[in-house]
């Protein structure tokens, strides 16, 4: 970790080195009771054409970008936290999965090109990140977005970063919303919405 700010989430592994194996349990548990786990991958499926390229960041164990593979699309994730990277990898063979801070993101610099159609990162990941690096993080996604490409981003209220600041930043960062959303099934946000999902175009 030196010489970089390490992510709230890395601090909770740090803390308890199994917390990253019960988390993938977790969704192996309830993908193999049934339980719809893909909902944010098909808000973003709709948005796209067939044979997008899309960056799940802060993919986790691979549930959202998996399924976009499945369903046609070409998937990139990044995860800072190697466990869950090698879940993904077992799990849903074929996407390119790497282990990577989001705050250093910088794919064209591992010979990955940066123009996605779509970035979705869902899963609360913004209110992991270390609250010093959430521009960086932000403005790395607008770098990383094709001129036509939209960033969707969600996580929920009382997590330690205010919506509204949210938004301030995203627009500091490069980034201009299209539309705002509650859920990942389309229903519009309110002011007291507990939870935010942003669709950013990148600021031309």
């Amino acid at each position: 970790m030196s010489g970089r700010t390490p992510s709230q989430w890395e601090e909770i592994i740090a803390a308890d080195p199994t917390h990253s194996t019960r988390y993938v349990e977790r969704f192996r548990d309830l993908a193999a009771e049934g339980t719809d786990i893909v909902g944010e991958a098909r808000l973003i499926d709709a948005m796209l054409g067939r044979g997008s390229r899309v960056l799940d960041a802060g993919c986790g164990p691979g549930r959202i970008g998996g399924h976009l593979h499945q369903v046609g699309h070409t998937v990139v994730g990044v995860d800072v936290d190697p466990v869950l990277i090698a879940a993904a990898e077992h799990d849903h063979p074929g996407p390119t999965w790497l282990v990577g801070d989001l705050a250093e993101l910088d794919l064209p610099g591992r010979g990955v090109p940066a123009d996605f159609d779509a970035i979705v990162c869902a899963g609360n990941v913004m209110a992991f990140l270390a609250p010093s690096t959430r521009r960086t993080v932000l403005s790395a996604f607008a770098r990383h977005l094709a001129p036509t490409g939209r960033a969707v981003i969600g996580f929920g209220a009382d997590r330690g970063y205010d919506f509204t600041q949210f938004l301030s930043d995203a627009q500091t960062s490069g980034l201009t919303p299209d539309l705002l959303l509650s859920t990942w099934d389309l229903r519009p946000f309110s002011a007291d919405a507990d939870f935010l999902v942003a669709v950013f175009s990148r600021a031309s």
